[in-house]
């Protein structure tokens, strides 16, 4: 049976794999994207206001909240794109439409109106 191959010249890895990546923790704004290396990536709109944990590695970009994943996209290397699961966009629409039925125009307010020839 023929040796293992050890590679780095015979020096064997070390025990545990190295971290590698990028981790934050932020809040997620109004728009319910998150930026990472110029790059904006859609997140369900139902955690917004809430922290979430942007995990990104060579491949893909993971977005957490309370443990549960909200978004998984292909992370992209270009610089200034906007990445959207149309998941995300659609229930972003369906949450404005839900709210626009909740915002009334302010009522005007009564004064008197004076008459400008005095």
């Amino acid at each position: 049976m023929p040796a293992p191959v050890v590679p780095w010249g015979g020096l064997a890895g070390p025990p545990v794999e190295p971290v590698t990546g990028w981790r934050a923790t932020t809040r997620l704004a109004r728009d319910h994207y998150v930026r990472l290396d110029g790059n904006d990536y859609s997140v369900h709109p139902a955690v917004i206001g809430r922290r979430v944990d942007v995990v990104a590695d060579l491949h893909r970009v993971q977005v957490r909240c309370d443990g549960h994943p909200v978004a998984d996209h292909a992370r992209v290397w270009a610089r200034h794109q906007t990445i959207s699961d149309p998941a995300h966009v659609t229930a972003a629409q369906a949450l404005r439409r839900a709210r626009g039925g909740l915002l009334r125009p302010a009522a005007e307010p009564e004064v008197q109106i004076r008459c400008l020839a005095d």
